[in-house]
């Protein structure tokens, strides 16, 4: 399942540095870890969905080299998104 329109909405303004930025790394990150909360609590239920799995697997990939790239390039930015997401590092 994909995010409905208005929690992408609510994540983007959230992460967001201007009024119309989507594309950011902080936004990807944001939206992805949303995606990936979501099918964690998938997989409490079914549990053997494999074909999920590998997607999960592929995101949290993404995040991490958007993460990676962060933090080489704008380490406040990156303190920043680690604090709004909850994540650790």
């Amino acid at each position: 399942m994909t995010l409905t329109k208005e929690s992408r909405k609510t994540v983007a303004d959230k992460f967001s540095q201007g009024e119309r930025d989507t594309g950011s790394p902080e936004v990807q990150i944001g939206l992805l870890t949303e995606r990936i909360k979501y099918l964690t609590e998938h997989f409490k239920i079914h549990k053997k969905d494999h074909h999920s799995r590998v997607g999960l697997t592929a995101m949290i990939e993404r995040r991490k080299k958007l993460l990676n790239y962060l933090k080489s390039n704008c380490n406040d930015r990156y303190k920043k998104v680690l604090e709004k997401t909850g994540l650790r590092k």
